[in-house]
Parts: structure tokens; sequence; C-alpha cells
């Protein structure tokens, strides 16, 4: 785990949870940007990716592994005895929300960046079935993701420097896929559970990754007081990684500033 403190006096903090394959490496920009407009960051790898480990990477035992882990950083985030906004990008979104479902945490709100709530391709049904007896027999069997860095994001510098990143998972365990699939279930089935908080949703509407379609369906089912859905046009799956990220960033700022003068904090 690592902590960004802002540049001059901080208004809030805001937890990024960063989505499957990747790691916090690939945050530099958007820590900056929260930074440099007064918040601090705190932020860190989940288990399995980034630095975490080298013999384990894209595999985990259980997806709780990955929301304890996000409480801990939460709690980290409660010494600077500030405003918290949680943000999560696709898996790391639907771990945030599996994370809400199961415990009511002092947050100001949650941001969620394309969230994995669905997935545009899924395996055969012949694979789905194999890998549902290698679940049992041999979790730790890897194989290749499908995804690569030309489907995540438009943006041809972070494309460049994702083809050199030594960090980046190119495959998973069987295992790691399963406890996605019963998460993303999960997420649906216990869609009454999530703590209420304001929300604010945001989509790429060119995602070749997330499924928009269940992404929406989700968004229009949770029953909190206050939500917000923003789909991005032709924007790629990685939002905040996108030509034209500056103003997925402005989007975002302004639902923080106005969630912390709703609270009475002086941005």
């Amino acid at each position: 785990m690592w902590k960004w403190e802002a540049e001059g006096n901080a208004k809030a903090v805001i937890v990024i949870v960063h989505g499957a394959m990747e790691h916090h490496g690939r945050y530099g920009w958007l820590i900056e940007m929260f930074r440099l407009a007064g918040f601090h960051v705190v932020m860190g790898d989940l288990p399995g990716q980034g630095m975490t480990t080298r013999a384990d990477r894209g595999h985990i035992d259980s997806f709780s592994e990955y929301t304890i882990e996000i409480k801990d950083w939460i709690q980290a985030a409660y010494q600077f005895d500030l405003p918290i906004f949680l943000l999560g990008h696709s898996m790391g979104g639907l771990a945030s929300i599996r994370l809400l479902q199961q415990e009511k945490l002092k947050i100001a709100g949650l941001i969620l960046s394309s969230p994995c709530l669905g997935l545009v391709k899924y395996p055969s049904r012949m694979m789905s079935l194999i890998s549902l007896l290698l679940n049992k027999v041999a979790p730790r069997v890897r194989v290749n993701s499908g995804l690569t860095v030309d489907v995540a994001t438009r943006n041809a510098e972070v494309r460049e420097i994702d083809s050199n990143d030594t960090l980046y998972i190119t495959k998973v365990s069987i295992r790691w896929y399963r406890e996605l699939v019963v998460a993303t279930k999960n997420a649906f089935e216990d869609i009454a559970k999530t703590q209420d908080l304001p929300l604010l949703l945001m989509q790429g509407g060119g995602d070749l990754v997330v499924d928009k379609k269940m992404v929406k369906t989700w968004f229009n089912m949770v029953p909190l007081s206050e939500k917000r859905y923003k789909e991005w046009p032709e924007f790629y799956h990685e939002i905040f990684n996108e030509p034209d990220r500056e103003e997925v960033f402005e989007y975002t700022k302004d639902f923080i500033n106005s969630q912390l003068k709703a609270i009475g904090y002086i941005v």
C-alpha cells in the first residue's frame, strides 16, 4: 500500500482500486491529477497482482482476498481524518461493490469506472464446464486471459507502455476465473444489501471488455438514495486512460466536490 499526499491543503482522500491484470503503477497520471486537485490518494496492488507476488500472479484462492485488502486501504485512509471516496475500476469496481454489500464503512461516496458486472466475451459452454472441473482438482492451472492492451484503451501512449510492462498479467488461474464469475453473480443477488452511499458510475460506450448492458442493469436495480450514471460515447474500457481522459477526471472531481459541499466541507 502507498500513500500520496495532496499538493496544499487536502479536501478528501481517494482510495483507488485497480482492475484485473494490472497494478498501481498504471495510475500515475490519475494519482497526480488528484494530488494537484487537493486530494490525498491511497492505493496498493491487489493480491496476486503487481508487486504482491511473483509465484502466484493471476491467482487467488477466494475473492474475499480482494475485499479484505481494500478494507485495509480504507482503514489506512482514516488516519487523515477527512472524507473518503472509494474509486474502483473494472474488477476493482466489482470488489468495491462486494465489500459494500458485506460491510458498512465510513466513506463519503463510491465511484465506479466500467465495473466488471458482466463480460463481453465468456468462454464457450464446454470450456466453462471444464473450468468447473479444474477448479476442484487443479485450481492453479493458468490460462490466457484473452485481454490485450488494444482492447483496454485507444490511447497509443498507454498501449506502448503496457506492451513493455513486466508486471502486466497475461494469464490467470482457473480459480481466479471461477471466483470472478461467482462474485459477479453475487453482486446482483446481494444488490439490496449495498450500502446506501452517493454513487457515480461511469462506463465506456465502446467498452470491449465489460458488458455495458449488464452494468446499466445493475445501476438501475441498486437501491441507492443518490446515484448518477455517465456513459462516455466511444470510450474503451479504461476511461481514465482514454485520449480525452481529462474530461473524465473533471467530471469525477465535480462529483466529489458536490458531495463535499453537501456534507459541509469547504471546497
